[in-house]
């Protein structure tokens, strides 16, 4: 372990004070920070502890929902306008880790947890461009099960491991940012990057950056979401593929719609061109599937995952079917 200072924040005030330099990490849960600093992969000299900072979930003036980053993942699971509002981030939520980690990690830190790739996780033996840019990447040639087929590079192709996120990302969620010049507002779509020839820069944070809350927009249509998950085994395991999707159906043909996919990018990945292509259209397994073969046409598969596309074309086009068929 290399030696670090630790500090306790009172409020965000101090919080941006302690972490002015940018040399240290803030630390909420620690779920995956924690775990990164034993493996020699992140080595922070100061953590400042942001467990003191509130943590409420809060109506917002709009009528959506305003969400601490202190908030813990299971209490945001468990809150009942996220569970009747926006069903697809309770499931989403609760189909991450295990009860006792969704019991301490947090929003914020949800959204900044980093690759699960076991080449990253190797400081000590495997290249990793991530984690040392210009060292090369171990994964494409590797074991790839896990990787992306959407949004990689030639740099890399780890895939975010968020599930949390990929509601967010068919919700089309806010992140609220406190810098050294003020608050920002980030779409959670523009929030993370894809790895081009700079994997190591994964989100657009700067240095000193406080993540300070998430915003939910006001959205009826996501009454009718769900969220689906296809993994090894059935529980405490990173996504193969899943499906966050919100569809209303009016007159005979859907009105509403939110698609994101989880464990095939590098980020968690807004379907764009799947939603224009239903959007206006009647729900049918022949609309689903032209839909996801819209979205995959710039897919590209490695080794070990050439199952994804058509794995993936299932589960959205199930998905989507199921939440259909509730509102014939």
């Amino acid at each position: 372990m290399n030696p670090f200072s630790y500090g306790r924040a009172g409020d965000v005030v101090d919080a941006m004070r302690q972490g002015a330099n940018g040399a240290g990490r803030f630390l909420g849960g620690g779920t995956n920070l924690v775990d990164l600093m034993r493996q020699n992969v992140e080595k922070p000299s100061a953590l400042v502890d942001l467990t003191g900072l509130p943590a409420a979930i809060e109506e917002a003036q709009d009528g959506g929902l305003l969400i601490g980053a202190s908030v813990r993942n299971g209490t945001l699971a468990a809150h009942p306008a996220v569970r009747t509002r926006y069903p697809l981030l309770s499931r989403a939520l609760l189909s991450g880790a295990s009860s006792q980690i969704r019991n301490m990690a947090t929003v914020g830190g949800n959204i900044l947890q980093r690759t699960r790739c076991a080449y990253f996780y190797d400081p000590e033996g495997a290249r990793c461009n991530k984690r040392q840019p210009g060292s090369g990447c171990d994964a494409i040639e590797g074991f790839t099960r896990y990787h992306a087929i959407l949004g990689g590079s030639d740099q890399c192709v780890a895939t975010h491991p968020s599930d949390m996120c990929v509601a967010l990302a068919a919700i089309g969620a806010d992140v609220q940012v406190m810098g050294t010049s003020g608050e920002r507002t980030i779409p959670i779509v523009d929030f993370h990057r894809l790895p081009g020839d700079r994997p190591d820069l994964e989100t657009v944070m700067e240095p000193g950056d406080l993540i300070t809350a998430i915003r939910l927009p006001p959205l009826p249509a996501a009454i009718h979401s769900t969220y689906r998950k296809v993994r090894d085994r059935s529980s405490y395991a990173f996504a193969l593929i899943s499906v966050a999707a919100i569809l209303d159906v009016k007159d005979g043909v859907i009105d509403g719609i939110g698609v994101a996919f989880g464990g095939v990018a590098p980020k968690p990945w807004r379907a764009l061109r799947a939603e224009a292509i239903l959007r206006g259209r009647a729900p049918s397994e022949a609309a689903f599937r032209e839909a996801a073969d819209a979205e995959l046409v710039e897919a590209r598969t490695l080794a070990g995952n050439g199952f994804k596309p058509d794995l993936l074309r299932r589960t959205l086009t199930a998905v989507l079917g199921e939440l259909a068929e509730k509102r014939a």
